[in-house]
């Protein structure tokens, strides 16, 4: 079955109604969905799973594959943490050092790929 994926015009607005400060929960879902997407994209691979609960979790960065069980390498954290990392308000290593974001494994460090590149 195809993986549904999120028009990059929905995502777009999405995100803008999530920067402007009036999103509700459908905007925020579709922000962090896409930008995910978008991580995925630019960066395939099953190294690592990026988690943003509850609204979804994709795997990335080349590298090793896990095939069962919790990944070796898994980042998680929040919508508003995630998606000011994916648009460059806030930079890897101030999330991290401030405990915005839970990093393990040796290939979860994603400051290589945040931004997201995101269409204009």
């Amino acid at each position: 079955m195809a993986r549904r994926t999120i028009d990059d015009e929905d995502g777009r607005a999405a995100l803008r109604a999530v920067q402007q400060g009036t999103p509700g929960r459908p905007e925020v879902a579709t922000a962090v969905r896409w930008t995910l997407q978008r991580l995925a994209e630019d960066v395939p691979g099953n190294s690592v799973e990026v988690r943003v609960p509850p609204f979804a979790a994709v795997q990335a960065i080349p590298g090793p594959r896990h095939t069962r069980g919790t990944p070796p390498n898994v980042v998680e954290t929040d919508a508003g943490t995630w998606l000011a990392l994916a648009t460059g308000e806030l930079r890897w290593d101030e999330a991290v050092a401030a405990s915005r974001v839970s990093a393990s494994g040796s290939r979860a460090d994603l400051a290589a790929f945040l931004p997201v590149r995101l269409p204009a």
